[in-house]
């Protein structure tokens, strides 16, 4: 592809408001041009954007720019909006649907020992992270939660199978399920790790690991970060809303 057809996709996908596909770039040309041409177009861009503020990345819902992680503590400083907070029952409840789902409601709780909330199930449903994609088939027939493709944008990832493999016996079943692949990370990666410690009543071995892995993750990329706050909460912090640092205080 020439250098002005690079220029066309390259200046559609700055202009974006959302992600956008290869299907959605071959609508800028009048001309034939292949998906393979397009995606080709696409990596010599991402490599071109390599020593950037900006990336340019391929999400579930297609490809974007964002800005790096390493320049997220200077646009924070433009975002002094106080932050929404998330509860560690919110958290777990989370990482419990997007390695074991489609899970009813039922399971979750008898995964964490606890009742869950109605509340609990609100907020995530309000964020755009779950979703109800049927119902099983017994009695009362309840309702299948399942993470959505929000939950992976916002994640930057491009499928389930990119979630953190799991070490466990019992979780790594579920992950065959998934046809998870292992996930490389980079060990010279600066991002500090949040984690949660397993309460014996409330939560196994096994899903606190989960617990860990989801906040990983949420943590690693450009749109979220997690923070624990002094009263104990999980306070999740965007680009677009930080907590002012004189009022955290």
């Amino acid at each position: 592809m020439d250098d002005h057809n690079k220029r066309v996709i390259e200046t559609a996908l700055l202009c974006a408001q959302e992600p956008l596909t290869v299907a959605d770039l071959s609508r800028l040309f009048v001309e034939d041009i292949t998906t393979a041409d397009i995606e080709e177009a696409l990596i010599e861009i991402q490599r071109t954007w390599d020593d950037k503020g900006m990336e340019l990345v391929h999400i579930a819902t297609g490809w974007r720019f964002q800005s790096r992680l390493s320049m997220r503590e200077y646009l924070d400083r433009l975002t002094p909006e106080k932050p929404p907070k998330y509860s560690r029952a919110v958290m777990e409840t989370l990482a419990i649907i997007a390695y074991r789902q489609p899970v009813t409601r039922g399971e979750i709780e008898e995964i964490r020992g606890v009742a869950v909330s109605s509340n609990v199930m609100k907020q995530l449903e309000d964020r755009g992270w779950v979703e109800v994609i049927g119902h099983k088939e017994t009695i009362g027939r309840p309702g299948l939660y399942a993470t959505t493709k929000q939950f992976l944008d916002d994640l930057s990832l491009t499928n389930l199978q990119s979630l953190p493999i799991l070490e466990d016996a019992a979780p790594m079943a579920a992950a065959a399920q998934l046809g998870q692949a292992v996930m490389e990370f980079d060990p010279s990666a600066t991002v500090e790790t949040v984690i949660i410690e397993a309460d014996a009543k409330e939560v196994s071995e096994t899903d606190a690991e989960v617990v860990e892995i989801v906040i990983e993750e949420i943590e690693e990329t450009e749109e979220t970060t997690i923070e624990i706050t002094e009263d104990g909460t999980i306070e999740e912090v965007t680009p677009e809303s930080e907590n002012n640092p004189d009022e955290t205080k």
